[in-house]
């Protein structure tokens, strides 16, 4: 066994390990520090098979933003944790039996007849000019441009659903309209001229100044 096929099964160990301790674990901070391990480990398998760009992405993107935002989100969140617990025992029934149905899809799908070792061949090694950036662009925007305009508009949706389950009203909480502050005049909404008597002060006394008397020589 060689050294790649070696770093191979260990980052898959890796991966395969962290993710279940994403499921499994209580608490969710652990959970989500689990998930992070996992897409390092997912990353340092794209780059086994030549593929740097998406390997360099996903530690960028999900490890170094995403996640950092779900870990804050996690730690300000008052999670119920006994509720949570409730709540798994309960429907971990109904959870085995939707792993063991994708189970047997991955099986099925990815299984030794379709991407087995004999399927495909050994790569050759890419000249040193070769760009994989430049090829996944090329690929995702002739290609696959239909579903890539597909994926951009389910995450629109999904952007659009999450702000509007979020945006609630609270009477007890003072909002801004913008309409009503674009709408605003300059003379009777801001300012509002009172006419007031003038009122007559006296004159301030002034004190006498103050002489030092001189002394007899």
């Amino acid at each position: 066994m060689g050294f790649e096929k070696f770093l191979f099964y260990v980052f898959a160990a890796i991966t395969v390990v962290a993710a279940g301790m994403v499921v499994t674990r209580r608490n969710p901070v652990q959970a989500v520090l689990y998930l992070v391990l996992a897409f390092v480990g997912s990353a340092a398998l794209w780059l086994l098979i030549e593929a740097e760009f998406l390997g360099i992405v996903l530690v960028l993107v999900y490890v170094g933003a995403v996640m950092v935002l779900f870990l804050f989100v996690v730690m300000m969140l008052d999670i119920d944790i006994a509720a949570l617990r409730s709540q798994f025992i309960k429907h971990l029934p109904l959870g085995l039996v939707i792993v063991a149905m994708m189970l047997l899809n991955l099986f099925l799908v990815l299984g030794p007849a379709s991407f087995g070792l004999d399927a495909f061949p050994s790569p050759e090694p890419k000249p040193a000019g070769y760009s994989n950036t430049e090829v996944l662009g090329l690929d995702l925007y002739t290609v696959y441009r239909y579903q890539f305009e597909i994926a951009a508009v389910i995450l629109l949706v999904a952007i659009v659903a999450a702000i509007r389950l979020t945006l609630r009203r609270r009477p007890e909480t003072k909002y801004q309209d913008p309409g009503k502050q674009v709408r605003v005049r300059k003379g009777p909404d801001r300012i509002r001229v009172v006419s007031m008597p003038a009122e007559s002060t006296p004159a301030p006394v002034m004190p006498a100044p103050h002489t030092e008397e001189e002394s007899p020589s």
